[in-house]
């Protein structure tokens, strides 16, 4: 990547110019009323979530989420928009962040945040070449080629080094022109932004997970976001429980692909919400009715964490490198 040689409060923003359909100009979110709207009717609390509810006011904010690699399928910011779904079949899922400066506890106020993830069958949007997920999304590929990726298609960005598949600095480049399950948002004065998209699949050699990114110090005009740097790189997980039961719902209960559990991933640095480990709100008895996800993420707006800087998870399962 080009912009790797530029100085580092300047690294990987140098692209980050976006273009919003018919000029118009970017609103900051109002979370204060939008998770209510987009709160699923009927909705009871699974019991393993069921002290979550506190969970943001007893999250300490000097601990900083945890960096993780960006994977080879980044496209940088070409979708501003809460609602990422596309259509796309799947669990409806509300995913609620709020981003604060580690430092202070402030929030960060205007931020832009990335989201992205595959769809309930283990697919990326602008790599669907690559198969059901390849074996990239951030992780090092299982040894051997998979077998539902066309012969001859490489399967992801190659690790640079390291068990936890490289630094991921290195981008793919897109096989088509879908964007579905992506998308850019502002947050607001309090530091919150809000996606409505669905729950993610699996595919061979990663944990159900979703990646993210947090610019700061760019400029939002009618034009979309410029300048700036990236300030977090993660990703956000699920537990078990969640997993498990959303596998028996259509169409994630037609995946055959091998899973890898949370334990096994070689990404999730097995250290709970700090890690991305998101807090979960659904009916046990129906998760098909949907999902409420949130989690604060603690960051540190002057520095720059781009993907490079990432530490391998030590207690990951050989089996899913």
């Amino acid at each position: 990547m080009t912009e790797k040689q530029a100085p580092a409060h300047k690294r990987d923003m140098t692209r980050r110019k976006v273009v919003v359909a018919g000029g118009a100009a970017v609103a900051a979110v109002g979370v204060g009323g939008g998770l209510a709207v987009n709160a699923f009717a009927g909705e009871t609390t699974d019991a393993s979530a069921s002290a979550s509810s506190s969970a943001t006011a007893s999250e300490t904010c000097y601990t900083l989420t945890s960096e993780t690699t960006e994977g080879p399928y980044y496209i940088d910011a070409d979708k501003l928009r809460q609602n990422i779904t596309e259509g796309k079949e799947g669990i409806p899922m509300t995913l609620e962040l709020k981003v604060i400066d580690a430092d202070t506890c402030k929030p960060v106020k205007n931020a832009a945040v990335d989201i992205w993830h595959c769809t309930a069958l283990g697919v990326y949007s602008g790599f669907e070449a690559m198969g059901s997920g390849g074996g990239g999304g951030g992780g090092t590929p299982p040894s051997g080629a998979p077998t539902d990726a066309p012969s001859g298609t490489p399967t992801g960005e190659p690790p640079s080094g390291g068990p936890s598949g490289g630094t991921g600095g290195g981008h793919s480049e897109p096989t088509d022109d879908e964007r579905y399950l992506r998308g850019t948002w502002k947050t607001d004065k309090r530091g919150y932004v809000t996606f409505k998209t669905i729950f993610p699949g699996w595919y061979q050699g990663r944990a159900v997970h979703i990646h993210t990114k947090v610019h700061v110090d760019g400029t939002w005009t009618d034009a979309g976001y410029e300048g700036g740097h990236t300030c977090h790189t993660g990703q956000f997980f699920f537990d078990e429980k969640s997993v498990l039961a959303s596998a028996k719902v259509s169409p994630y209960s037609t995946n055959t692909t091998t899973r890898t559990t949370l334990t096994e991933d070689t990404i999730y640095p097995q250290n709970g919400h700090t890690g991305g480990l998101l807090y979960l709100k659904y009916d046990k008895k129906n998760i098909a009715k949907g999902v409420r996800a949130h989690l604060t993420m603690g960051v540190a707006p002057d520095e720059t964490h781009d993907s490079t800087d990432t530490q391998p998870s030590t207690s990951a399962s050989p089996s899913a490198s």
